[in-house]
């Protein structure tokens, strides 16, 4: 099943996909669907630094992706399906886990596989799908993304605004979030940070490529499901307004909400600064099966571009937890299980931001080589994270992330995308016995077809 899939995917990137268009019958329906995909390889590599750190040496390098087949509509109505693998394709000893499922091994799955229908200005899609939402997200970033099982209905009847409505009833973790090694026998410490960086409280190390319900994914039990709605509105120039709630059953109502606006600069036309403001609330409602949460994250950004120099800062806040709601669970934690990771604070690896009480605060500056004839955009940044006694992950300190990402795209082969990418955390945690941070690479090579 391995080589066959892994084959598949190398064979469909070099054919070309017949057009998506409206079909006239079951047959056609079928005969004129779309076939698309990923082909995927990753190289990464890990040394530990630091005195509570093991001096692991770790790493992977797989290959895999996704193949997709989506028919072309009848009478409005649409299906879809793709396949998602990763395999591994060296033979360290000391393998790096987010590149590979349970036990790491390989592993290939339905990943997708919905009912669509658009009418107009509104659609809906049914099944397992992926979302890209702020507090439910795919977190695309090793080998195969978070994926859902959902039901969503989107309407734009209303100039320059887009309404959302949905439900969700599973989630499939995907292969990122096996970093944080939330196990039902880890400490509270390890089970806070995967919930705090986009994971499950009780277990993301061996959940990683199946549907579960959402509530026995994120806390160990089963739930009605999330119901989410969301409103966006851009009809004021450069003014873009986001607002959403999720009411996850039985265990907390999310509210997110963001504004970002760019102006022209009185100076000169060159500079274009811009800003954003970020809100995120959250509450225990039901049975609690979250424990008692009640934490608010803020943020915001300020940047500015200067042609194809973009320079940004961030700094964010998030309510504090005094000894006894440390001891009675997330409490003022912002809690974020399902893959959703939208914050203007979070490092590449550390997303310390979210823990009770920290301050953070970015700095990035972004630069586009496409005047030079080049198809490369570099990033660098750093990000501090000044944690409160009260955090419920170590001791007080000050965590920190200095990080570069570069991407090109060859001119010679159309849709081939290359990364590097490179994250250096230090005090990620911090002990009695010392602090641990790392020296992290990857090397990423994506063909779209």
């Amino acid at each position: 099943m391995k080589k066959h899939v892994i084959l598949s995917i190398a064979a469909i990137g070099f054919v070309s996909a017949a057009s998506l268009n409206a079909a006239d019958d079951i047959n056609t329906m079928f005969s004129e669907g779309k076939v698309s995909g990923q082909a995927r390889m990753f190289y990464i590599d890990r040394e530990y630094q630091g005195s509570a750190g093991t001096k692991t040496h770790r790493g992977t390098t797989a290959i895999g992706g996704y193949l997709k087949y989506e028919t072309a509509a009848l009478s409005g109505f649409n299906l879809g399906a793709a396949f998602y693998t990763t395999n591994k394709i060296d033979s360290r000893n000391t393998v790096d886990q987010t590149l590979l499922g349970q036990d790491n091994e390989n592993y290939t799955m339905l990943g997708e596989a919905y009912l669509g229908y658009k009418y107009q200005n509104t659609s809906f899609k049914g099944g397992r799908q992926k979302l890209s939402t702020p507090m439910l997200g795919d977190d695309d970033a090793r080998m195969i993304p978070n994926l859902f099982e959902a039901y969503v209905l989107t309407n734009k009847d209303i100039s320059n605004t887009t309404l959302t409505l949905g439900h969700v009833t599973k989630f499939a973790q995907g292969t990122f979030g096996r970093v944080y090694s939330a196990t039902p026998t880890a400490s509270n410490a390890n089970k806070l940070l995967s919930a705090t960086s986009g994971y499950s409280y009780v277990d993301s190390l061996d959940q990683t490529g199946e549907f579960e319900n959402v509530g026995t994914y994120a806390f160990g039990e089963s739930t009605n499901g999330i119901t989410m709605a969301s409103i966006t509105y851009t009809g004021i120039e450069n003014l873009k307004l986001t607002l959403w709630d999720y009411y996850a059953h039985d265990i907390m109502n999310i509210v997110y909400a963001d504004a970002n606006f760019s102006w022209k600069c009185l100076i000169t036309d060159m500079i274009k600064p811009y800003a954003g403001v970020q809100v995120i609330k959250e509450d225990s409602v039901g049975d609690e099966f979250g424990g008692d949460i009640d934490s608010t994250y803020m943020a915001a950004k300020f940047g500015f571009k200067i042609q194809n120099l973009d320079l940004s800062f961030a700094y964010s806040k998030t309510g504090d937890n005094n000894a006894a709601e440390l001891a009675s669970g997330v409490a003022n934690a912002t809690i974020s299980p399902w893959g959703g990771m939208p914050a203007y604070t979070q490092g590449m690896v550390t997303r310390h931001m979210f823990l009770a009480g920290t301050a953070a605060s970015k700095v990035g500056a972004t630069y586009n080589f496409k005047d030079m004839g080049a198809n490369l955009t570099t990033t660098a940044y750093y990000a501090e994270f000044d944690m409160d006694e009260n955090s419920g992950y170590g001791i007080e300190r000050t965590a920190s992330e200095a990080g570069f990402d570069a991407i090109y795209n060859p001119q010679a082969i159309k849709n081939l995308q290359l990364r590097l990418r490179g994250n250096f955390p230090r005090g990620f945690a911090e002990s009695n016995s010392g602090k641990t941070g790392w020296n992290e690479y990857r090397f990423i090579a994506n063909y779209n077809f």
